[in-house]
């Protein structure tokens, strides 16, 4: 599903290996939503819950995923009658509208043209223009998308909404949940780079790994820094894997729904610890969108939300980074 934000798991290397007392360790792994997952375990009774696992990702895509034509999500963006949304629509639409109206539309699901127009999504690039870049923007405001009945209300036919920012991070809970309902409370689940965790591994915490933001192709990831994770979840975004160069202009895929271009300033990545991989997920994109002060600033006004963040941002060419003062006790950098 989530071709746009593509942080796969080289973005965030799981780093644990762990042993328990009459429990086994059960590792599950496949392909989903264009990326990979992989889930750690520890099991009273030994079962492989891999095939509930991929059933329930293919459920979401069938909601969720704008390259599935059959996709809920791509019939109420074709226009179809009487599109009746399942209860994962609902969810990550209502997170979506709540994000969105906590950042003052810095988070837009409504982003979808632009995200297309400018090849990042199922459909071919276009030629772009200010001209055609301020026409789409008219059909860019999560205002203008309703959900009433189970059904989704469009003011403007033409707009089409994108989960691709925050449906991982709700897959991953989804998951996650599943688990639990079968008694298991030790686990780690990643998808495409999003993680949720909760207990322990080895008489310890789960830890995480967070890249250096590399645009370079190599396999081998360089660690920036790494996390304890426990009963929260982890979503990074960053404008240095998926991009183009074009007319000596790097181009990423963060799409800035107040000025349909894509973002353009110092931040690198942005990593944010939630209650839940919706929440992190969605505010990933949004602190991309908003930049390193804005998000700063933001993250001030907001201690409710009680989000933690790992920034890494460029400054005179090098790299710098910024750490919530909650999560420094629990991160160690490695450079």
């Amino acid at each position: 599903m989530k071709n746009v934000l593509l942080p796969l798991l080289s973005t965030l290397l799981i780093l644990a290996s762990c042993t328990s007392d009459k429990k086994e360790i059960i590792k599950l792994e496949g392909n989903s939503q264009g990326t990979t997952y992989h889930i750690t375990y520890l099991s009273n009774d030994g079962i492989l819950y891999k095939k509930a696992v991929d059933s329930l990702l293919a459920e979401i895509d069938g909601s969720m995923s704008t390259w599935i034509p059959t996709s809920i999500i791509s019939r109420i963006n074709n226009n179809e009658e009487n599109v009746i949304v399942d209860d994962y629509f609902k969810v990550v639409f209502n997170k979506s509208a709540e994000v969105s109206k906590k950042t003052e539309g810095n988070f837009d699901i409504t982003v979808g043209p632009l995200v297309n127009s400018w090849g990042f999504g199922p459909t071919t690039k276009n030629t772009l223009n200010k001209a055609k870049v301020d026409s789409l923007l008219q059909l860019v405001n999560y205002k203008m998308v309703t959900l009433k009945d189970n059904k989704i209300i469009k003011e403007k036919p033409a707009i089409k909404i994108d989960f691709n920012a925050i449906a991982q991070g709700y897959s991953v809970d989804v998951i996650a949940d599943f688990l639990e309902s079968k008694g298991i409370d030790n686990y780690l689940v990643e998808l495409g780079g999003e993680i949720k965790a909760k207990g322990k591994k080895e008489n310890e915490e789960w830890k995480v790994g967070i890249d250096q933001p590399s645009e370079e192709k190599s396999t081998e990831r360089k660690l920036e820094a790494v996390v304890n994770l426990n009963n929260r979840a982890l979503a990074t975004s960053g404008n240095y894997r998926k991009f183009y160069i074009e007319e000596n202009q790097k181009l990423s895929h963060i799409i800035d729904p107040k000025t349909g271009y894509p973002a353009k300033h110092n931040l690198l990545s942005t990593t944010v610890i939630a209650d839940d991989g919706i929440t992190a997920d969605a505010y990933a994109t949004a602190f991309m969108v908003m930049g390193l002060k804005k998000s700063i600033g933001f993250l001030e006004k907001n201690e409710n939300l009680k989000l933690e963040v790992y920034f890494i941002y460029d400054e005179n060419g090098k790299w710098k980074t910024y750490t919530s003062e909650s999560l420094k006790k629990r991160i160690k950098e490695l450079h």
